[in-house]
């Protein structure tokens, strides 16, 4: 009971829990039920329905009513001032504190963090470390990797300690999380009891505003990762920071641990020099100290080197090796899924591609690299998240344009917003990148996804791309009707099949 520090307490001390969850409807007899507030619903209106479920603890911050106390049965309430940070400090408890067991990295930044983490765990079981990891797209706590289908990328504490104990049961000895800025923000304190030992920072651009209020604030929140690092006592506790994004000192110094930098552009500890892009991966000089070596990684994108960087240094660090020992094994790494996936049959005469970017900085990476790999036109589909970051929707419109010679509109997860309101505010920008582009011609608002990426397909000339933006591996889109199942690479080779082309990669 210390764990959670009530203020006030009301009934008899259960003598033990059966389990920790924040869900009424997830709640047996033996639970403790967390009220917490979550974006539309306040667990404190479900105490009722988590004490008639036979919960033997409540913990909550807010007055609850008196109807309630008189019907408590045999429940045990404990008032505290935070039930989020609560929450995470019992699910900690509850679960055996597996983070201090394991060698557990966190990956923080508003772009790479998926594929970084994905890369990090390849890269330490290709060297023989037991390691486990969990991401946007996908986890492995055990034997296998399985798809993330929470729709979160850092879920809730009990969520995020019960993976983590899975690991160290399955004899795991090191995890690679993604830790994003909702994760990390006091606010949820998802991640607020979870040991680091190494912490990694990709990037920061424009993203999330809507719930940290400012660009300064998001970047507040993600640095809580690298202060958090130096709380962790054991030895060989370490950072690793993008020397080419104008925040690498701020989070370097947040830590009196080693911090290990990386670099394309302005150098670092580790380097990638001469780099030689093309469609089937990039092939580089990489330089660490006196050393260099010609390294590959068999993924599209230069910036994804970027984020094999990342985890090339994050990985020799925990091992405390030198990163050139571990280069060899890069060029075995595969892409997460839903990232610059190519659809369709090799020699088809159009490329389609699926790929996660939604954010400015992702455009702005993506975009050129497609624009130089593209000889007929560049058609772009893709939306913005309802109820989500207003600010940047103009400014993915006006990347967008400036690389693109047609872009279609099309939702993403628009929730309960206005559909027509979020792809206006992004044609916004497209017109102001492209002022002479027609309605309906180079620029066409099309809400129904599925139908818009048909009418890229089915415009696209030889030589075209068809580049389809935002949802990547997630398998629903959310509307107002509620989650709706999606799968953007079926969809996209069904507009294949109608378009009359073939397709043998299903």
């Amino acid at each position: 009971m210390s764990v959670i520090n009530p203020t006030k307490k009301t009934g008899a001390v259960p003598a033990s829990v059966s389990a920790i969850v924040y869900d009424s409807r997830s709640v047996s007899p033996g639970s403790a039920f967390f009220a917490i507030r979550g974006a539309h619903y306040d667990g404190h209106a479900f105490i009722g329905d988590a004490v008639e479920r036979g919960a033997s603890l409540i913990v909550h911050d807010a007055e609850i009513p008196q109807t309630i106390k008189r019907n408590k049965k045999a429940a045990f309430f404990a008032r505290v001032d935070d039930s989020r940070r609560a929450l995470s400090a019992a699910a900690a408890e509850f679960y055996g504190h597996p983070s201090r067991t394991l060698r557990v990295i966190g990956v923080t930044g508003t772009d790479g963090k998926s594929t970084t983490v994905y890369f990090a765990h390849q890269l330490l079981e290709a060297a023989g470390e037991k390691s486990g990891f969990f991401s946007t797209v996908a986890a492995q706590t055990r034997d296998t990797v399985e798809p993330n289908t929470l729709r979160q990328s850092t879920p809730e504490a009990p969520a995020i300690h019960a993976a983590l104990a899975e690991m160290v049961a399955a004899g795991k000895t090191a995890a690679v999380l993604e830790a994003t800025s909702h994760g990390l923000s006091l606010k949820t304190a998802r991640l607020a009891d979870v040991s680091f030992y190494g912490s990694v920072f990709t990037n920061l651009t424009h993203e999330h505003i809507e719930f940290h209020g400012s660009f300064d604030a998001y970047r507040n929140d993600k640095s809580n990762l690298f202060r958090a690092m130096d709380a962790d006592p054991r030895s060989g506790a370490f950072g690793v920071v993008n020397a080419d994004d104008p925040n690498a000192e701020h989070f370097a110094g947040l830590t009196k641990r080693r911090v290990m930098t990386y670099g394309t552009e302005l150098g670092g500890d580790l380097t990638a020099g001469m780099l030689e892009p093309d469609m089937t991966g990039t092939a580089f000089v990489l330089r660490f100290g006196a050393h260099s070596i010609h390294a590959r990684i068999p993924v599209v994108g230069v910036f994804n080197v970027e984020n094999a960087l990342a985890a090339l240094a994050a990985a020799a660090c925990l091992l405390d090796v030198d990163p050139i020992d571990l280069a060899p094994y890069l060029e075995r790494l595969v892409p997460v899924e839903g990232r610059m996936a190519r659809i369709g049959a090799v020699d088809l005469p159009i490329n389609v591609i699926v790929d996660y970017a939604h954010t400015p900085g992702s455009f702005r990476r993506l975009f050129p690299i497609i624009r130089d790999y593209t000889n007929g036109r560049v058609i772009a589909v893709f939306g913005s998240a309802g109820e989500r970051d207003i600010e940047k929707r103009p400014m993915q419109g006006r990347i967008a344009a400036q690389w693109s010679d047609i872009i279609i509109l099309a939702d993403e997860d628009p929730r309960d917003e206005s559909r027509l309101s979020i792809l206006n505010q992004i044609a916004e920008g497209c017109r102001e990148s492209r002022p002479e582009w027609r309605d309906g011609v180079e620029l066409a608002i099309i809400p129904d996804r599925s139908e818009a990426i048909h009418r890229a397909v089915k415009i696209a000339k030889p030589g075209d791309t068809v580049l389809l933006l935002g949802k990547g591996h997630e398998k629903s889109l959310i509307t107002p009707m509620g989650s709706q199942p999606w799968n953007e690479a079926e969809v996209a080779r069904a507009a294949l099949r109608a378009a009359g082309y073939p397709v043998d990669d299903e």
